[in-house]
């Protein structure tokens, strides 16, 4: 997974208030996509993606520009406050398949709830129904 796409479902997608700051002049393509085996639950002001079984989540895969992958997995991993095998992590990168719109798969990174956050959100937390942040179900 040297230079893979990212899965985004919340805040960096177009629109939502991290996607300039974070996404602008790094990206060589963002296209619609959805994940399989993943549901949204509501957090602070933006969502977590939670490992289930049947689930569907509605983003945007993303894709760096030749150059600028190193600099935008860094970004992308210091927002989502990401250190690989730190256990106080709230998220974990990991790489799961993504179906683009015209039905084609690709793997790619996205950020989902740790366990601990995600048995919490599992227990008392709010499901986005339908999977897609921006529609609120």
């Amino acid at each position: 997974m040297a230079t893979a796409p990212f899965f985004v479902y919340g805040t960096l997608r177009p629109g939502e208030r991290n996607h300039d700051l974070f996404l602008r002049g790094r990206t060589e393509s963002e296209e619609p996509g959805r994940m399989r085996g993943v549901v949204l639950y509501e957090g602070p002001g933006y969502p977590y993606a939670v490992e289930e079984p049947g689930g569907v989540v509605t983003g945007e895969l993303v894709t760096a520009l030749p150059g600028a992958y190193g600099e935008l997995l860094a970004a992308l991993d210091q927002l989502e406050e990401y250190v690989p095998g730190d256990p106080r992590n709230l998220y974990e990168r990991i790489a799961r398949e993504v179906t683009r719109a015209d039905g084609t798969t690709v793997r790619a990174w996205v950020y989902v709830a740790a366990p601990a956050v995600a048995a919490r959100l599992r227990a008392r937390g709010k499901l986005i129904e339908g999977g897609d942040w921006h529609t609120g179900g």
